[in-house]
């Protein structure tokens, strides 16, 4: 069987005033009706049914993960006590699927994306659960980059692996670079053999813990107690020591870049990580001047601004390339280029014990 696990354990802090700690970036609607993690499991309809579709997050998120995915059983919400990164998280999620479903095969998605192709994504995912079947493969999928940009990691595969006749097809990965500066983005641009890592996987689950086992045994030691037969997989002590004991870890660095069957599915969709407000804009409808609103708003004399109002009425006069984002009880001035330092402000509020704004 095809399961999902969806990871939706962020806080989102580059989106605030919106994004906050009891309501973080995935419940947002940041870009059409539906919430980012609504539309990821819409994305997933007539590939991986319901019942198979698991949710990992934070604790205090679970209530509000149910109330807005009814469609999903509630067993399915996974709680994680404290945040570790993704490696714990994965294994976590493996293990609890093995347990049920031997044979798995778990497609890794986060919960924050932007993906408006649907059909081309679903053709990419069925393409890495073919090769995911594989023994011990381990399948990302990666994007088609468009630009050199200094924000995502990149991908290096193996061109030789390119179908000829141009049919989407898995590519061997010879190498993963991190977040690279702009000389060096232009250079793997200019290369063809590089793709943005969109941090999507596929693999069976037997597959990717055998490599977490291999390569990260202080993580699979610390869920083994859920290899056991007839056990309580939902042990909430049992759950926050394995947490507590981990390393906070990425698959990425832990795994996938020291696993030696390692393929990439191209994904030539629309993507968007929408890590910023920034990445709203670009995303965004807008009027003639450049100008992306929704809410109450007047504009005067400016031009390229993202304006999000809530409850009142926002002018925004004489100004260009300006992000404002009003709430009830915080507002956002920020440059368009500025926007990823509003985890700064957030991260301030946080050492000041400003609690009721985060």
């Amino acid at each position: 069987m095809i399961h999902a696990v969806i990871m939706a354990g962020g806080i989102g802090s580059r989106f605030w005033p919106r994004s906050r700690r009891n309501h973080p970036k995935q419940f947002l609607s940041i870009v059409g009706q539906d919430t980012l993690i609504q539309a990821t499991i819409g994305r997933l309809n007539g590939v991986i049914p319901n019942e198979n579709i698991h949710i990992v997050t934070n604790e205090r998120y679970v209530d509000t993960t149910r109330d807005q995915l009814p469609m999903l059983p509630p067993e399915n919400i996974l709680a994680e006590p404290i945040s570790r990164n993704t490696a714990p998280c994965i294994t976590y999620a493996a293990m609890h699927i093995h347990q049920k479903d031997p044979d798995a095969t778990m497609v890794v998605l986060p919960a924050d994306h932007v993906i408006q192709d649907v059909r081309r994504f679903q053709e990419t995912l069925t393409v890495g659960i073919e090769k995911a079947q594989e023994h011990r493969s381990l399948v990302t999928i990666g994007i088609e980059p468009s630009y050199p940009a200094t924000g995502y990691g990149y991908i290096q595969f193996d061109p030789e692996d390119r179908d000829p006749e141009g049919n989407l097809t898995a590519l061997f990965v010879r190498t993963f670079a991190e977040k690279p500066n702009l000389e060096t983005a232009e250079r793997f641009l200019d290369s063809g053999d590089f793709l943005w890592n969109s941090g999507m996987f596929i693999w069976r689950t037997d597959s990717i813990l055998q490599n977490v086992e291999q390569h990260l045994p202080d993580v699979y030691d610390a869920f083994s107690w859920m290899t056991a037969t007839d056990v309580d997989l939902a042990d909430e002590k049992a759950l926050e020591k394995s947490f507590s004991t981990c390393p906070a870890i990425s698959i990425d660095y832990g795994v996938m870049e020291r696993a030696d069957k390692v393929y990439v599915v191209p994904g030539a969709f629309d993507w968007s990580d929408v890590g910023d407000w920034k990445a709203v804009y670009d995303l965004s409808d807008k009027g003639k001047s450049g100008n992306a609103i929704s809410g109450q708003a007047i504009v005067h004399d400016a031009s390229r601004c993202l304006i999000s109002a809530q409850d009142r009425l926002v002018a925004v006069v004489g100004l260009d390339d300006v992000v404002v984002v009003d709430t009830e009880d915080a507002l956002l001035v920020c440059h368009r280029d500025a926007t990823q330092r509003v985890k700064n402000v957030v991260d301030y509020l946080y050492t000041h014990r400003l609690d009721d704004y985060v």
